[in-house]
């Protein structure tokens, strides 16, 4: 029997295909260092959630999960001519600036059902510094119960900078993966307060991930 598309658990055989190529293309282009994936569960759901400094961000981490997966992406891309390949891939589009209830139920839906679901929760490209995010991520882990894994890609916004068509050629790119850890807050799951509590735990060990790794690469 085939794979079904919509089984946050498997993916076709030409999804399949398809990302193992891109990692051969990726670890072609550039120096690719990943570290920590023993942190990833190998079974059940969790919630993948990363900084964002390049467009390379999200692609990279996809590609470089060792089990199926689907990413929350911004909206505006499906308007571009990669929304094919997005499709594809079952990535989910989210509108940025407003509670997107659709997605955010497709998200759940992925966890639920044991699938891993990666999410860059500062919500837009930037220093990657995590001084904020969005409680959207909060809201996900304190609703599925979940492990949430930190991932922190070094290098990305160098390697393809804003503006630039080309990659640089060979440069340096860092995916690294923290321990995994669960959400733990008092009150009521549904309630902004708790949200915003569950949302700022996230980033505040998603930043100290970031600083660790930070410090590892400067030494």
């Amino acid at each position: 029997m085939g794979k079904r598309r919509d089984d946050p658990l498997r993916e076709t055989i030409g999804l399949t295909a398809a990302r193992r190529s891109a990692e051969l293309l990726l670890r072609t282009v550039f120096r690719v260092r990943v570290t920590g994936l023993e942190h990833l569960p190998k079974t059940g759901p969790v919630l993948v959630a990363g900084n964002h400094t390049g467009f390379l961000d999200g692609p990279v981490v996809f590609v470089l999960l060792p089990r199926p997966s689907a990413f929350l992406v911004k909206s505006e891309l499906y308007d571009t001519p990669v929304r094919r390949v997005l499709e594809f891939a079952r990535q989910i589009p989210v509108r940025r600036g407003t509670p997107d209830r659709t997605a955010l139920h497709r998200a759940l839906d992925i966890l639920r059902a044991g699938g891993v679901l990666g999410v860059f929760p500062e919500g837009t490209r930037g220093e990657g510094r995590l001084e904020s995010v969005q409680h959207g991520i909060g809201y996900l882990a304190l609703r599925a119960g979940c492990p949430v894994v930190p991932v922190v890609c070094v290098g990305t916004a160098d390697a393809l900078p804003k503006g630039r068509r080309l990659p640089r050629w060979r440069a340096p790119v860092t995916v690294a993966f923290g321990p995994a850890f669960e959400v733990s807050v008092d009150g009521d799951p549904r309630a902004r307060r708790t949200i915003g509590a569950a949302a700022e735990q996230i980033r505040v060990r998603l930043r100290d991930h970031l600083d660790a790794v930070a410090g590892n690469e400067a030494a």
